[in-house]
């Protein structure tokens, strides 16, 4: 099942590594891949994004964008790059993958590292929002298709099951309290209720989605992470109105806030 149909686009924030690679990977490898692939990164040129170089290179439509989250002159000049390149057409799909988390625990917390994380986390996502919104607008029109989804017009916000407040995910675990990270997962949450609700009159489909404890840079979980991409991707195929709003995990079980 495939997220997005062809003649589609999907943009996706922080792609050098970790998730967001993996989700450019199995997009630009199905058969019926979107015709766009805007792969964002902080540093296109670096080191790091070795890989996704490689990537571009071998696959036609995998646009490299550069693109800092933390910074809303990037976020706009990524937009008005990606406008550019649809030619008229709208984005169907905006992935605010980017993320970060600073190692602390309640006691050695800092407002230094709080403001990082936060602006990364959900400062970065909300202006990723408002850049985009036109193209997502505009993508929502074209379709010709009733109700909600990732391949008309949508918003998927990766945040963790962390910033559960019910379940308090891994809080027993070594080094699991990452109190910036779990409140700026909470916040990201509350971004997402309010976005599906100030962008249900645009039918543009917005969530939460946990994806697992992956093995990643960021987090060096049980799963790999292209069996975790590969669960995330039929998810968000799956996807309609009634899921707008909610938090689900990578099999799109409902998680509580």
């Amino acid at each position: 099942m495939a997220v997005l149909k062809a003649s589609s686009s999907v943009l996706v924030t922080g792609s050098s590594r970790g998730i967001g690679l993996e989700l450019v990977r199995q997009l630009v490898e199905k058969s019926n891949r979107p015709e766009w692939i805007f792969a964002t990164c902080r540093d296109p040129e670096g080191p790091r994004a070795q890989d996704l170089r490689n990537l571009a290179a071998k696959y036609q439509g995998v646009e490299i964008v550069q693109l800092d989250t933390t910074d809303p002159f990037s976020i706009r000049a990524a937009a008005a790059r990606v406008t550019e390149r649809l030619k008229g057409a709208g984005l169907n799909l905006l992935i605010n993958n980017a993320g970060t988390v600073k190692p602390n625990t309640l006691e050695s917390e800092t407002p230094e590292d709080m403001i990082e994380v936060y602006k990364t986390n959900v400062i970065g996502p909300l202006v990723m929002s408002q850049a985009f919104l036109p193209l997502l607008r505009k993508a929502a029109q074209e379709k010709n298709q009733e109700g909600m989804s990732c391949s008309k017009a949508a918003i998927v916000n990766i945040s963790s099951e962390a910033g559960s407040i019910t379940n308090m995910y891994l809080w027993k675990q070594e080094s699991g309290q990452v109190i910036n990270y779990r409140c700026s997962k909470a916040a990201l949450n509350m971004l997402t209720r309010c976005q599906s609700l100030g962008f249900a009159k645009d039918e543009i489909l917005c969530i939460s989605l946990h994806p697992g404890w992956l093995q990643t840079e960021m987090g060096n979980g049980p799963t790999k992470v292209d069996e975790g991409v590969r669960a995330i991707l039929n998810t968000l195929a799956s996807l309609s109105e009634k899921d707008s709003g909610t938090f689900v995990n990578w099999e799109g079980k409902v998680i509580p806030w």
